[in-house]
């Protein structure tokens, strides 16, 4: 038995001996890949890829790397539409002829607008179809072209005009079917054969093979249209990645459709609240003839707070205001609402202008720190011939006198509503009779193209030119001449919405007016009857005696039984009769019907009836109360 040795000195460690095992298989390995290396002689060389196919690989990268432009250049023509048909136009304009040689879309009428449910039945309107214009006869190459039921092309695209305006689209029908899925589909697939005959209109030939694509246009929540893209025969057809293509044009301008939608939703709600909050009609106050203007601005700022007023005053006075609210939203319209609510309940109290301003800074800072305006607030008296302005950082009126001359106010400036902790100072001037006196927002004076100094100015000089067509005689018509200062408007010059009041200064002559004071006792009617006989007389009018003194009669009674200082009895004659009664009672009167017992309560009965108009007005210091009559000259 042989023995193995044992020492440690000759065994090889076991690492060795598997390294040992495993290289000739690794050797082997190796040789056979050195052979699979070496070329065969038998064998032909790898010419690798041929110069068509490099060319055709070079040609589609070109054609993705075109059509990758082309879908960023449609979409952000898209993008730049605001209204509805911007959109849609931009959609048109950017397909044909780059992409299509004809396109229709069709949207639904009507449009949906935001959250509210659609109406019933689904009808699609043909709302645009742009077409490849063919040569002429004479030789000119027209472009693109928007044209509604006309013929597209001689072939095919002529077999699809003309289409249908308006289309039904019937619920589980093949039309409904393919716009639900969305996705864009080619014109011979088997969905869009059932469904363009449906929306085309029945019995008209649609177009064959890959020369037409059905893409839905789908908005946030719901479908709203659909578009067809058609190509004629003298190009190649559409491809698979032209579906991708009219995806993305679908998508784009649906949402764009949506937010045009819901933009002009908003701008007309903004419009229309802004407008209610304006004077449906000016009053006709005595001794001064009034004229308005409203533009609002440019369709993209169109929402601004300007406004203006004319309030009627006791003593035949008026009120002229205009103001503008800083900012453009729904939320300066809605300040200029409460503002000019605010102006006319204080023109009621008839506090002085300075006074209306300040109450107007106060109601301005209780509806937020940041609530600001500028106010421009006027009281004319058509007997003194003088007007009382105060200012709150607005623009200067502007007076044009009966000779031609026009002249900038000047009135102390002030600052404006909503700052806070300012005083606010009135100034008194002369109102000629003849004159006419102009308020205005600086959305008149001021734009990109110019300061506001150098539009007062511009409008100044409009104003005199004007006045030099009518003589110095006569005042230009008032209506007129409103249009002929907006007319000083250039392109550019609508940043702001524009607010217009134009005053005429008739005045009343003193020879007019009679004015009294009656003590408050039982002999004051009675007196006040002698007096309005005497005036009568005096005008000419004895013939309005009867019914005049009775009036005067029932409203001094009135008076009397409630002063406690002098009643004054003011008649004003111009183109009507105005009685005017004041006195230092608080409490308006009210209309009631007497009972067949009572013996009194009928005297505002009578006024009422026999009056063409009449109210009353409380005061700082009491009431007046007032009738008008007309004259029977």
């Amino acid at each position: 038995m042989t023995e193995h040795p044992t020492s440690h000195e000759g065994r090889q460690p076991l690492a060795a001996r598997q390294q040992e095992r495993t290289r000739p298989r690794q050797q082997d390995a190796a040789a056979a890949a050195a052979a699979a290396a070496i070329p065969s002689p038998a064998a032909a060389p790898n010419p690798g890829p041929g110069p068509a196919a490099v060319a055709e690989a070079q040609a589609a990268t070109r054609r993705e790397g075109d059509r990758l432009r082309f879908v960023g250049a449609a979409t952000r023509r898209i993008a730049r539409g605001i209204d509805l048909d911007e959109i849609v136009l931009g959609l048109c304009r950017a397909s044909v002829p780059t992409f299509s040689d004809a396109i229709l879309v069709y949207l639904r009428d009507p449009l949906p607008v935001g959250d509210e449910r659609p109406v019933s039945p689904f009808v699609l309107r043909l709302r645009r179809s742009d077409r490849l214009r063919h040569t002429d006869e004479e030789g000119g190459e027209a472009g693109p072209e928007s044209e509604r039921l006309r013929p597209l092309l001689t072939d095919p695209t002529a077999d699809l005009m003309p289409a249908a305006e308006l289309c039904e689209v019937r619920a589980g029908g093949a039309l409904a079917e393919v716009l639900r899925g969305v996705r864009p589909v080619f014109g011979d697939s088997a969905a869009a054969r059932a469904a363009l005959p449906e929306l085309l209109g029945a019995g008209r030939p649609v177009p064959t093979g890959h020369r037409a694509i059905l893409a839905p246009l789908r908005g946030r929540r719901r479908v709203i249209g659909a578009a067809v893209f058609v190509r004629s025969t003298e190009r190649a057809p559409f491809e698979a990645s032209d579906l991708l293509v009219a995806a993305q044009l679908a998508t784009h301008t649906a949402l764009g459709i949506d937010k045009a939608v819901l933009y002009g939703r908003e701008a007309y709600i903004a419009d229309e609240l802004q407008r209610t909050m304006l004077p449906d009609s000016l009053p006709q106050p005595t001794g001064v003839r009034l004229a308005s203007r409203y533009l609002p601005a440019a369709e993209t700022a169109r929402v601004g707070g300007d406004w203006y007023d004319a309030i009627p005053l006791p003593g035949s006075r008026v009120a002229l205001v205009v103001g503008d609210v800083m900012g453009h939203s729904m939320t300066s319209a809605a300040i200029m609402g409460q503002l000019r609510t605010t102006a006319q309940t204080l023109a009621q109290l008839d506090l002085p202008p300075q006074e209306v301003l300040h109450h107007l800074d106060e109601q301005a800072q209780r509806l937020g720190s940041d609530r600001m305006a500028t106010c421009l607030y006027a009281v004319y008296d058509p007997v003194a011939h003088r007007i009382t302005i105060a200012n709150a950082g607005h623009p200067p009126p502007v007076l044009l006198h009966l000779g031609g001359r026009a002249e900038v106010l000047r009135v102390p400036p002030g600052a404006p509503i909503g700052v806070g902790g300012v005083d606010f100072e009135a100034v008194e001037l002369d109102a000629p009779a003849g004159a006419t006196l102009l308020l205005y927002t600086d959305g008149l004076v001021e734009s990109r193209l110019r300061d506001v100094w150098t539009g007062i100015e511009q409008l100044r000089e409009r104003l005199a030119a004007t006045a030099q067509l009518t003589g110095d005689d006569h005042s230009p018509p008032l209506e007129a001449l409103c249009d002929d200062v907006l007319d000083m408007l250039g392109p550019g010059d609508r940043d702001d919405d524009i607010a217009l009041l134009a005053a005429r200064f008739d005045g009343i002559a003193p020879s007019d007016v009679a004015y009294w004071y009656l003590e408050p006792e039982d002999a004051a009617p009675g007196r006040a009857r002698r007096l309005a006989r005497r005036a009568l007389a005096r005008w000419d009018l004895e013939e309005m005696s009867d019914e005049v003194e009775l009036l005067v009669s029932e409203v001094v009674t009135n008076a009397v039984r409630y002063a406690e200082r002098p009643v004054t009895l003011r008649l004003l004659r111009t183109d009507i009769l105005r009685c005017e009664v004041g006195d230092d009672s608080p409490q308006l009167p009210r209309q009631r019907r007497a009972r067949e017992t009572d013996e009194g309560g009928r005297g505002l009965f009578l006024v009422n009836r026999l009056a063409r108009r009449w109210g009353a007005t409380r005061l700082s210091t009491g009431k007046v109360v007032w009738f008008e009559m007309a004259t029977r000259s």
